[in-house]
């Protein structure tokens, strides 16, 4: 039967507006990612444009050749040329968390600074970060850091008004449970201060990924996404990150839930392979001195996923750790690694989750 012109209309329009009503994320991924290969922010933004991306996060300072206007103009320009979007980021601005750097200076300024670096690529989202799950442990508790962490905020506040570039503080390496950054945020202000949600990093606090999109999605300016497997272990479970789809967390519905609860906010893959098991004591009394006011009902979800998983079988080159001896030939095979592990992850993102 031929379709007549009206007919076409009104399937085009019926299609239309099923893209309207479930489109597609915008999808990038995290600098750090490939992060041995030593790239520039232009080289970042040359390969995104040929793996077919139209966002990326320039999660670091280093990341750029230089801070000169001129320099930053033209990778805002660059990326502008390549319909990408970008996000910016620098590191850690609490400066009560260990993880803060002694050679960084004012925390304010430094967080200014990224603001303004951020504003001159055309960014609206910066990531950074409070601390790791170091900070849980030093007898101040992490409440305090936060405390620190508003302080920092509110000072900065009126630059990143000015700016218009929304601070984006990450769920990072164990330092906040997913409820702890959401209070943070609010009591903040939403109106410049939002989230980058990181489903790798929940594990650490013993939080499903699934909690941590469900409770930060809404807040969420910029992401890093992320696959891990998990395991039983005689201390509680043992975690290893590994390329999208090859852990237990159920990466398509990660994606379904950012569709529903984030649709406007880049999907970033930071894809960290290379390291070795990391082991959550979650059955060891100490562990949760750490962690006081934990939720039962989110700890059994986690507990839920931990008892579906199993150890990781796929080969793995394991020399991104500190202890690990430097040999060249290793060194060589983790940057390969890198970028192939990125790479067929961005493709399973493209296929099963955007």
């Amino acid at each position: 039967m031929t379709m007549d012109r009206r007919q076409f209309l009104t399937l085009s329009l019926a299609a239309a507006q099923l893209r309207a009503q479930n489109p597609s994320l915008k999808l990038g991924y995290d600098t750090y990612s490939i992060r041995a290969w030593n790239w520039k922010a232009l080289q970042h933004l040359d390969f995104a444009a040929r793996a077919g991306l139209n966002a990326i996060q320039i999660s670091s300072i280093a990341d750029y050749e230089s801070t000169d206007p001129a320099y930053l103009a033209k990778v805002r320009e660059t990326a502008r040329e390549k319909g990408i979007l970008i996000d910016a980021g620098t590191g850690c601005i609490c400066p009560t968390s260990k993880s803060f750097g002694k050679s960084t200076g004012d925390p304010v300024q430094y967080l200014i600074a990224g603001l303004n670096v951020a504003k001159a690529v055309g960014a609206t989202s910066m990531r950074c970060f409070l601390g790791s799950s170091d900070d849980r442990y030093d007898g101040k508790g992490i409440e305090y850091h936060i405390e620190s962490t508003l302080k920092v905020f509110k000072a900065a506040r009126s630059a990143a008004m000015d700016t218009g570039v929304k601070i984006a503080l990450e769920n990072h390496s164990g330092d906040m449970q997913a409820w702890e950054l959401k209070d943070l945020i609010e009591t903040a202000g939403k109106d410049f201060v939002g989230a980058c949600l990181d489903t790798g990093n929940p594990i650490w606090c013993v939080e499903h990924p699934e909690v941590a999109v469900e409770a930060l999605a809404p807040y969420a300016v910029t992401t890093h996404c992320r696959d891990t497997a998990l395991w039983e272990h005689p201390r509680g479970c043992a975690a290893h990150w590994t390329a999208l789809g090859e852990g237990n967390v159920d990466m398509v519905k990660i994606g379904v839930l950012q569709k529903k609860l984030a649709p406007q906010t880049p999907l970033h893959l930071e894809i960290i392979t290379g390291r070795p098991p990391r082991i959550v004591p979650y059955l060891e009394d100490s562990f949760w001195k750490g962690f006081p006011k934990a939720k039962a009902t989110e700890f059994a979800r986690f507990l839920a996923l931990v008892k579906q998983g199993h150890p990781l079988m796929t080969p793995m080159v394991i020399e991104d750790a500190a202890e690990a001896p430097k040999i060249p030939e290793y060194e060589a095979a983790l940057k390969r690694q890198q970028m192939v592990d990125l790479e067929r992850s961005l493709q399973y993102a493209k296929q099963k989750m955007i």
